[in-house]
C-alpha cells in the first residue's frame, strides 16, 4: 500500500534559511532510501511556510526512511525555531482509508498533531 505525507512547517523569520537547509538535508538523505518514491519540499510564495512532501511504497518504507535520516543526524525536532506547531498530514489511497481508517501508525513526528487524509 502506497502512503504519503505532507508536512507544513512555520519557521520563524530569523530561522527560515537554517530551517530550509534542515529540510533540504532531510530530502537529500531520504530520497535514495529503499521504497521512497519521492520526497521534496516547497516554500510558499509569501515565504512564511515550508511544505515538505513524500510518497513511499509502504508504511515500512516510510518508517525506514525516517530511521535512516535520524541515524544520519537529520534534525526533525519541533522547537522554538518554528512559530507554531507544524501540521502533518498522512496520506493513503481512498481504498485503503475506507478499509482500515484506524490502523495507521504515527512514525514521523509523534509529538505533533497529525491528520490522516
Amino acid at each position: 500500500m502506497k502512503v504519503g505525507m505532507v508536512a507544513i512547517h512555520y519557521p520563524r523569520l530569523g530561522d527560515r534559511q537554517e530551517f530550509i537547509a534542515r529540510v533540504q538535508r532531510a530530502v537529500d538523505v531520504m530520497r535514495p532510501t529503499p521504497g521512497c518514491l519521492s520526497v521534496d519540499f516547497w516554500v510558499t510564495a509569501a515565504g512564511d511556510e515550508v511544505v515538505s512532501t513524500g510518497q513511499w511504497e509502504s508504511e515500512t518504507a516510510l518508517a525506514a526512511s525516517f530511521a535512516t535520516a535520524r541515524a544520519a543526524g537529520v534534525d526533525f525536532d519541533y522547537d522554538e525555531r518554528e512559530s507554531r506547531p507544524r501540521q502533518i498530514l498522512r496520506l493513503v489511497s481512498p481504498e485503503e482509508q475506507r478499509s482500515q481508517p484506524d490502523e495507521l501508525s504515527s512514525v514521523t513526528a509523534p509529538h505533533q498533531p497529525q491528520r490522516t487524509v
